[in-house]
């Protein structure tokens, strides 16, 4: 009998050490097909990285741009300030003018307020000030103010025929608009 036991014993071990084996090779077997899901996914991970990098390069250049324009245009109106501050000076000097025009003879005052406003024009003009033409044109409310309608058929309807206050352009903004009054069809020709 413990000849029969010992070789059962010897027979479960030789299972017992087969068996582990069968385990080893199909972990073998089944460690293959997790390297291929681990490839898989780095390779997702990989591409989704390269494509979060993709837009946020995009994203930096297109705010590169927008910074770009935005000080172009910050150095262009900088002086939109000063300017705007500097046009009551104009406005105080051409109402000086107009009113030393009404003396006769020389007048030296009057001539040094002109050649000041002529010089301080200049000096506008060439950092980008422009003086927004409006007599004889028609109403445009972009750039007029309308402050008035005067009754005339000198003018055809809705054209400037008065100017109050001039208006003025920084490059292509407009600074301030010209006050002005507005041509209109005389009531008598209205009732007809």
């Amino acid at each position: 009998m413990t000849e029969g036991k010992e070789n059962d014993l010897t027979k479960s071990e030789e299972e017992n050490v087969q068996e582990p084996q069968e385990t080893e090779t199909e972990n073998e077997n089944e460690e293959a097909p997790s390297e291929v899901d681990e490839k898989e996914d780095l390779k997702k991970s990989l591409g989704e990285a390269n494509d979060k990098y993709v837009r946020l390069y995009a994203d930096f250049e297109n705010y590169k741009k927008i910074a770009a324009r935005n000080k172009e245009e910050l150095l262009k109106y900088a002086n939109d300030d000063l300017m705007s501050d500097v046009l009551t000076v104009i406005d105080h000097l051409e109402l000086a003018l107009q009113h030393t025009g009404k003396s006769k003879g020389p007048n030296p005052l009057a001539e040094g307020v002109e050649l000041t406003l002529k010089e301080l024009r200049n000096i506008l003009d060439k950092h980008g000030l422009v003086t927004i033409d409006s007599l004889g044109k028609p109403f445009d409310p972009s750039v007029h103010h309308a402050m008035s309608q005067v009754e005339t058929e000198d003018a055809k309807e809705n054209t400037v025929v008065k100017e109050f206050r001039k208006g003025y352009k920084l490059k292509d903004r407009i600074l301030r608009a010209s006050m002005v009054g507005v041509a209109k069809k005389p009531a008598a020709s209205e009732e007809k």
